[in-house]
């Protein structure tokens, strides 16, 4: 088997392990930040990723027991504490899905709609703050930890005239995807990790970016574009 990382074989413990506490929402400063992501948990019977900085430490898990709740993926650091969670909304007609803060059920921190748009073949999806069609934050937005990563929404003609806080654009099954902001500038990339397979890629986080929030997408985009076996079928 190609080796993930050069520290993958001790992900399991480090994944236990809380004497340095991860901060729930941590941002790239002064140059971009490159994680491996590997869609595989490291817990058995489980559908998820596994997400290692350049230094081969676990940053992010994602483990979704097979006959857990439908519809909803739950990012966690790497000492399994919650920090996003990725549900499906409710009778919504479109792949409209929604993201909260930690495991709240309440106030969308984020709400994401898969691209319908067949003029702008290129795009993936748009993400807005808070509820959708909503120009302003969620209530999420008010905590101190979310605030850094909350930007503002702006209009935007390649979305239909909704406000948007992202847009993803590119091909996830070649996994080459770009995410731009409001102002369209890039603040994070998937892009394709040499001789090892689509299951393992890499996503670039640009200075400024929540890379929580960018793991986040990338799970947004896994259950709209991903295998028939994503975690809410």
């Amino acid at each position: 088997m190609t080796k993930v990382h050069p520290n993958a074989a001790a992900a399991a413990a480090a994944a236990v392990q809380a004497a340095a506490p991860a901060r729930a929402f941590s941002l790239s400063y002064g140059k971009e930040e490159v994680l491996t992501v590997w869609k595989k948990s490291l817990l058995l019977n489980c559908n998820g990723f596994t997400v290692f900085d350049c230094k081969g430490n676990l940053v992010f898990r994602v483990d979704n027991y097979l006959a857990g709740n439908k519809g909803e993926v739950v990012l966690m650091d790497a000492a399994g504490k919650p920090l996003l969670t990725v549900r499906r909304k409710r009778l919504s007609l479109s792949d409209n899905w929604q993201v909260f803060d930690g495991e709240a059920a309440a106030n969308p921190r984020f709400t994401a709609r898969k691209n319908a748009n067949l003029l702008n073949n290129k795009g993936l999806a748009q993400v807005s703050n808070g509820t959708a069609g909503g120009g302003a934050s969620g209530s999420g937005s008010s905590s101190p930890s979310s605030a850094p990563s909350s930007p503002s929404s702006s209009w935007s003609p390649r979305s239909g005239g909704r406000n948007v806080a992202y847009e993803i654009e590119g091909s996830y099954a070649q996994r080459r995807c770009t995410v731009y902001d409001a102002t369209r500038r890039v603040v994070a990339e998937i892009r394709q990790k040499e001789a090892v397979g689509s299951d393992v890629f890499r996503l670039v986080v640009q200075p400024g970016m929540d890379r929580s929030v960018a793991m986040a997408l990338v799970i947004l985009l896994d259950q709209m574009f991903g295998s028939s076996r994503r975690f809410s079928s």
